[in-house]
């Protein structure tokens, strides 16, 4: 079974999270959609560890973890890795796929691109 764990900083601000929420809802409304959860790193729930293991009690044996962020900075570049290890060391048999930032996908530099010259 296969899993999407998306990955942000979090905030203190509830409505920080809608536009990650929202994406969440879209993979989870497409057919045969992957399990997906939302994660953050702090100053929100759920955290890493409580979402991926939610997904391995559902029987996700693939997971792709996508940044949420706009670069590689240090919480993708060092955070993420850490709780990545941690989590394959809890879970040997999952497949764990650590996407690039979803601000370095050449689409989404496409459409930030177009949506600043609307």
């Amino acid at each position: 079974m296969k899993g999407i764990v998306l990955f942000g900083h979090g905030s203190r601000d509830a409505a920080w999270r809608q536009p990650i929420e929202a994406v969440a809802a879209r993979i989870a409304a497409q057919a045969d959609a992957p399990a997906v959860r939302c994660a953050y790193l702090e100053l929100c729930a759920p955290d890493f560890a409580t979402a991926t293991a939610e997904l391995v009690e559902l029987g996700v044996t693939e997971l792709r973890v996508l940044p949420m962020f706009l670069g590689m900075g240090r919480h993708a570049r060092e955070d993420l890795p850490a709780l990545v290890h941690v989590l394959q060391e809890r879970c040997p048999h999952l497949s764990i796929q650590v996407l690039p930032p979803v601000g370095e996908h050449p689409g989404a530099l496409d459409l930030f691109a177009q949506l600043a010259t609307l």
